[in-house]
């Protein structure tokens, strides 16, 4: 369950991001502005701009797996210093790339795991609960609000662009 949850769905929520930055490079060339534009737009002023929403939803993503089958130290290493679409990219497949690596059985113990970070002083979530309350909501958080940045400034994604293929059955 926790497999299907983090690494399947994370890895699609990524593939989904990387999508929107190929449709954010074609508005900025088909309306003739730099792209860069649309890399540092914000919804808000005290919020953070698209190329940390980026940032933090493939950090969630690589940690959320690591912290839940208690690999933290398997994860790469990304010190935030992208500035274009191609090095965005290339984080994103960095991580997909680290989501890959996984299997279901990595996630036997997860949910009784006693999960921290350094912020939460000392506190713990359970596994179930640090997926369930913290990791997917943080991460579609994230998404959603790189969406609506592009979204904000015209690039034509739609919900079809959000959610990706659905495994329809016939």
């Amino acid at each position: 369950m926790f497999y299907d949850l983090t690494v399947v769905q994370f890895s699609k929520v990524l593939n989904n991001l990387s999508h929107f930055l190929g449709k954010a490079a074609a508005h900025a060339e088909a309306k003739k502005f730099d792209v860069t534009v649309l890399l540092n737009s914000r919804l808000a002023p005290d919020q953070f701009n698209f190329i940390r929403q980026v940032q933090i939803a493939c950090d969630t993503a690589k940690l959320g797996v690591a912290r839940l089958t208690g690999k933290v130290e398997s994860a790469p290493s990304h010190p935030d210093t992208e500035t274009t679409l191609p090095e965005l990219k290339a984080r994103i497949q960095s991580v997909l790339d680290y989501l890959a690596s996984f299997k279901p059985e990595d996630f036997a113990d997860t949910a009784e795991r006693h999960i921290s970070q350094p912020r939460w002083e000392g506190k713990y979530l359970t596994g179930y609960e640090f997926a369930i309350q913290h990791v997917i909501p943080n991460i579609y958080f994230h998404t959603t609000t790189a969406y609506a940045i592009l979204r904000h400034n015209g690039v034509d994604l739609g919900k079809k662009d959000y959610l990706g293929s659905l495994p329809y059955k016939s």
